[in-house]
């Protein structure tokens, strides 16, 4: 399965501390510690004893320790100790199985299978005039294609955002570009009018944005609206979408946001998104199929969708199996 060789989110760095995570990853479970050194580690959430889940025990002395008969597991799987024999030098057969895991957009994110694909990225990460911060997790009964379509798509403004991000009466979308890259795709000349673009919009205002899918489960947005509607001069913003597809119709989304704010409370930054995506919420989870069908004949199709279609021709093309019918 190519996803399986994929990165993906599967916790907020923030939340990894001195306890095991648990997280869930492609209908798997996984157990997030971090080792003497303070490196992040990944394994199966099973101990290969007796299966009990490694999530539900501590951290000792560097090690990850099982609930249930405290076999302990150094950074790489290996078992190092057994309590009921505490002479016994477990074989390399006795390990748990290990991920490969990373840190990255405050988010780890983990591969389960070796590959060379890299980590999404995210352009605004390092322009130092921007402001980052996480937004979610949020869980969502829906696939995660279905999450990143809903994320390209602007003609659902007027009707989801009404409002806030478009109006009824101004639904109309005027032609934009799409070009296929490397990691997916780019959309730009895309705008809208909108009568609350941001958490600073003083009026409403003419937005040009520009998308960017940079993995089958993630993309990124940045708008830019009109000169004089907002109350931060030069206000500017990317924001990444990063999913982690839990099932084939479950997701888990985070939001990291790179705005040109400083001085708002991190809650104020974090509510306009969350205000926006409990929005698109209710209607991604009302869909169906809960898959994102890849036969372009099975749902109906204008020209302001070219972004999604585009999309999905991209994951057909990329053996994309996971979330996709």
């Amino acid at each position: 399965m190519i996803e399986a060789t994929l990165w993906h989110p599967v916790a907020a760095v923030q939340d990894i501390a001195q306890a095991p995570w648990a997280a869930r990853l492609l209908e798997r479970d996984i157990v997030l510690w971090r080792d003497a050194d303070g490196r992040l580690q990944a394994f199966a959430d099973q101990c290969p004893h007796r299966g009990a889940r490694l999530s539900l025990g501590r951290v000792h002395g560097g090690r990850l320790e099982c609930p249930y008969h405290g076999w302990q597991f150094a950074a790489n799987g290996q078992c190092v100790h057994v309590p009921a024999l505490p002479h016994f030098t477990p074989p390399a057969t006795h390990c748990a199985r290990h991920y490969e895991v990373r840190e990255a957009h405050g988010l780890a994110w983990v591969r389960l299978e070796a590959g060379d694909a890299p980590l999404p990225a995210f352009a605004a990460e390092d322009d130092a005039h921007l402001r980052k911060l996480l937004c979610g997790p949020y869980d969502v009964a829906a696939s995660a294609p279905r999450i990143v379509e809903n994320f390209l798509d602007m003609s659902h403004f007027g009707f989801v955002h009404e409002g806030w991000l478009g109006a009824r009466e101004a639904a109309a979308i005027e032609d934009y570009r799409v070009e296929r890259t490397p990691t997916g795709l780019r959309a730009t000349g895309c705008k809208a009018w909108q009568p609350q673009s941001n958490l600073h919009s003083t009026a409403p205002a003419q937005v040009e944005y520009e998308y960017e899918v940079t993995g089958p489960y993630a993309a990124v947005l940045t708008k830019v609206p009109e000169a004089g509607t907002t109350a931060v001069q030069g206000w500017r913003e990317s924001i990444a979408l990063y999913i982690c597809p839990l099932a084939q119709e479950a997701s888990r989304v985070w939001f990291r946001l790179a705005v040109a704010d400083f001085d708002a409370p991190d809650e104020k930054l974090r509510a306009f998104q969350h205000t926006i995506f409990t929005q698109d919420q209710p209607v991604l989870e009302s869909q169906r199929p809960g898959r994102l069908p890849l036969d372009l004949r099975a749902e109906l199709h204008t020209a302001a969708d070219k972004a999604s279609s585009a999309y999905r021709r991209y994951l057909q093309a990329s053996g994309i199996t996971f979330g996709v019918c």
